[in-house]
């Protein structure tokens, strides 16, 4: 091989490498300065554009006079504990690193005299409303994250009669500033099925947009409305089975209508007036419940790009179309429907309450795990279980041991396969559980919970657990039982500073003692007047890294409704990671985790103690 020809095939590798470059958000450093019982700690970002090894110096700043804090470069940690404040004095903290992007490092963390050891974001709540779900996003390009909230009034589950109230989306600085209010009006039903909202940069142009599912009488963040607001499509059972449905891109900094589109797919095509057979043989049912089950994310189906992906139904029909955003405009990129062939419909009926988004087939685009089936990045289906809904979700490096990326999954199912671990690239289903509980009704009891983190360090990977339907224990990754008891099995967060997850339960944080077998509490968040939502389901507004080191952050909603408080730790590491927001599967994680049941992010790599290097992400930022 001559050296011309070998340099053009290092060229073009070299380019389809680049290409192959997610773009993704531009952020800051991120620096947080939160008072603690030893002084004020300190942390900040490293980005997951820069060297694992550039170090560090930390600076405080007190009228006018600057002082660095650390004596030797900060090469091992991205947070620093300031034994010498006051903490009855303000201050400002910045740092100065050595990496080639200099403006990151434009950002400062001011300490209040007496700080509270929260952030609170003051909120102007709609009487009879409370705070739920919540996601983030920088909607103004400025590198940091504003909050986007979903007020919730009178809520119903799909399968309950009555009306609900208009769901309410709002949008706030980290000060509290009201950015915008986003009013889906009378014609969308309030409920965990129903409103799902998605948060991200979809054109690239470093600010987000929002994507909602819409209907008449939707008013956006400008007062404009969309469609016809006079109608009215609520049934005598509260229920919404006519009238136009919509998807609309909104603009992320002033919640102003973009583009609508018809929604993918209709309730029923080509039948304005279906009878209750009908009904009931497409969804599996008459009365509303099965055939308004809606999921959203947001997926990068080429690998480069952010596509939009909404869904219908996962009882029986499901219908999975995925959008692409340019130009300002919705372009349905391809639709999966179970009845479109006979080959599609022996997958009816294989959704959660929940999806992931995940790169299952380690060939650089995002699959859609749906539940037991997993479809790829071109629309069609990659593999599937047969094991049908289910309510939790988990997919990840599980098993460092096992190629490529691990599920954890359950079913409501009475027979050998209540929950299940499997091979996110071939569907082979590794090892599973039995649910041997029927409920007092005489019928099939699934579990309602489940959870696969790397709580216990004596056993690679993560731990397994599910909750309900007589299943007991926690089990590695090789299905082996290694404990009787369960630990609560909601969602998880990293918080103490070793590479093991915590575990949240409502507003509790707890560490799995594999000694005793029993969870420690170590914070509770209601010692500051804080609740979770959606009843047993026990969840927090949002759990996500948020800024600071690459521990996570939990906001709560207070118990009057009338402000967010954002926590994040004082615990001291020696680790250092990359922030997991700059993870790609973790990121989108992010914004799929209000949807339907809530579940806990993850990144698709392996955390332990043991690991070295983490993968350094293949990604570029996009700056406005």
């Amino acid at each position: 091989m001559n050296a011309k020809f070998k340099f053009i095939l290092a060229a073009v590798l070299f380019s389809e490498l680049l290409s192959a470059q997610r773009q993704m958000e531009y952020l800051k450093r991120g620096i947080v300065a939160v008072p603690s019982d030893s002084g004020v700690f300190v942390s900040w970002r490293l980005l997951g554009t820069e060297a694992q090894d550039i170090h560090f110096d930390l600076y405080r700043t007190e009228n006018n006079s600057t002082k660095k804090l650390n004596v030797k470069p900060l090469l091992h940690e991205t947070n620093f504990l300031d034994k010498t404040a006051d903490k009855a004095k303000n201050y400002t903290y910045f740092v100065k690193s050595y990496a080639q992007d200099k403006s990151v490092d434009i950002d400062s963390a001011n300490y209040v005299a007496n700080q509270k050891p929260y952030f609170s974001i003051p909120l102007k709540t709609p009487q009879g409303y409370t705070p739920n779900d919540a996601s983030v996003a920088d909607l103004d390009g400025d590198g940091e994250y504003e909050i986007i909230l979903h007020q919730t009034g009178r809520s119903k589950d799909n399968s309950q009669k009555g009306e609900t109230d208009p769901p309410i989306i709002q949008a706030y600085k980290m000060d509290g500033k009201l950015l915008w209010e986003i009013n889906l009006g009378k014609n969308i039903r309030e409920g965990a099925h129903y409103t799902q909202f998605l948060v991200y940069d979809l054109d690239q142009d470093g600010k987000a947009e929002i994507v909602m599912k819409t209907a008449d009488g939707s008013r956006d963040g400008k007062g404009k409305f969309i469609g016809d607001p006079t109608k009215n499509y609520v049934n005598e059972n509260g229920m919404i089975l006519s009238g136009p449905e919509f998807l609309t891109v909104f603009e992320g900094e002033n919640g102003a209508e973009i583009h609508t589109v018809n929604y993918e797919v209709p309730r029923f095509a080509g039948s304005l007036n279906p009878t209750d057979e009908e009904m009931t043989e497409t969804w599996g049912d008459a009365k509303g419940n099965r055939i308004d089950r809606f999921l959203g994310a947001i997926a990068y189906l080429d690998g480069k790009t952010p596509s939009v992906i909404m869904s219908r139904g996962y009882y029986t029909r499901t219908a999975i179309a995925a959008w692409d955003y340019k130009d300002k405009k919705l372009s349905l990129r391809w639709l999966f429907d179970t009845e479109s062939s006979e080959e599609n419909k022996k997958y009816r009926g294989q959704g959660n309450h929940n999806l992931s988004i995940a790169d299952i087939d380690n060939d650089g685009k995002d699959e859609i795990v749906f539940g037991a089936m997993t479809v790829d990045d071109d629309g069609k289906v990659l593999n599937s279980t047969g094991y049908g809904h289910g309510d939790a979700l988990h997919v990840g490096d599980l098993d460092p041991s096992n190629p490529g990326l691990e599920i954890f999954d359950i079913q409501e199912r009475f027979d050998d396969a209540g929950a299940h671990f499997r091979d996110g690239k071939t569907g082979k289903v590794l090892w599973k559980l039995p649910s041997t509980v029927y409920s007092k009704a005489g019928k099939f009891q699934g579990p309602g919970r489940g959870l696969s983190l790397n709580i216990d360090p004596r056993y690679e990977g993560s731990e397994s657990w599910a909750a309900g339907a007589g299943l007991k224990g926690v089990y590695n990754t090789k299905g082996k039982k290694i404990s009787d008891k369960n630990p609560p099995a909601n969602m998880s967060i990293y918080w103490d500073g070793d590479f093991l997850s915590e575990i949240l339960d409502g507003t509790n944080i707890s560490k799995w003692d594999w000694k005793k077998e029993k969870s420690n509490l170590i914070f509770d968040a209601k010692n500051f007047q804080c609740e979770s939502n959606n009843g047993t389901k026990k969840n927090p507004a949002l759990v996500a890294d948020l800024f600071g080191d690459w521990r996570e952050e939990i906001i709560y909603r207070t118990t009057d409704n009338q402000e967010l408080r954002i926590f994040s730790t004082t615990i001291p590491t020696q680790h250092r990671l990359y922030t997991l927001m700059h993870n790609p599967q973790y990121r989108l994680s992010i914004v799929w985790q209000n949807v339907g049941y809530n579940q806990p992010p993850h990144t698709d790599y392996y955390l332990d103690e043991s690991i070295k290097e983490i993968p350094k992400p293949n990604i570029i930022t996009v700056k406005h």
